[in-house]
């Protein structure tokens, strides 16, 4: 599992993409709907909050991602992620199924992802 330093921009854009997608495609929030998802293989990049308590919630996600070669990525607050979403509740993770308006967006993310793990 890879847990890598995201930069202050690229996560307030994430945030910002999951929020064009939540209003123009589709989002799915909380632990239990991501890791279905990703298990379908039905999603286009995972956020997973840093700030989870305890760890163990959301420890398989990155995996699970890994394995499916589907982009991940962390976020420092679980509060923020569950605004982006459009809940008024902490969210520990959360994914994009359709990017809807923030498709560019979501391309810049991914790419941006890559350059980081590549390091």
């Amino acid at each position: 599992m890879t847990k890598f330093e995201v930069p202050q921009e690229l996560e307030k854009k994430v945030l910002q993409t999951i929020e064009l997608a939540k209003n123009t495609g589709k989002v799915r929030k909380g632990t239990n709907e991501v890791t279905k998802t990703i298990e379908r293989g039905n999603t286009k990049l995972v956020v997973i909050a840093e700030d989870v308590q305890p760890p163990e919630i959301v420890m398989h996600l990155p995996i699970l991602c890994e394995e499916k070669k589907i982009p991940y990525l962390y976020v420092s607050s679980k509060e923020e992620l569950g605004r982006s979403t459009g809940v008024n509740v902490p969210t520990a993770s959360a994914c994009i199924v359709e990017a809807g308006e923030g498709k560019s967006n979501l391309s810049q993310i991914v790419k941006k992802i890559e350059e980081i793990k590549k390091g």
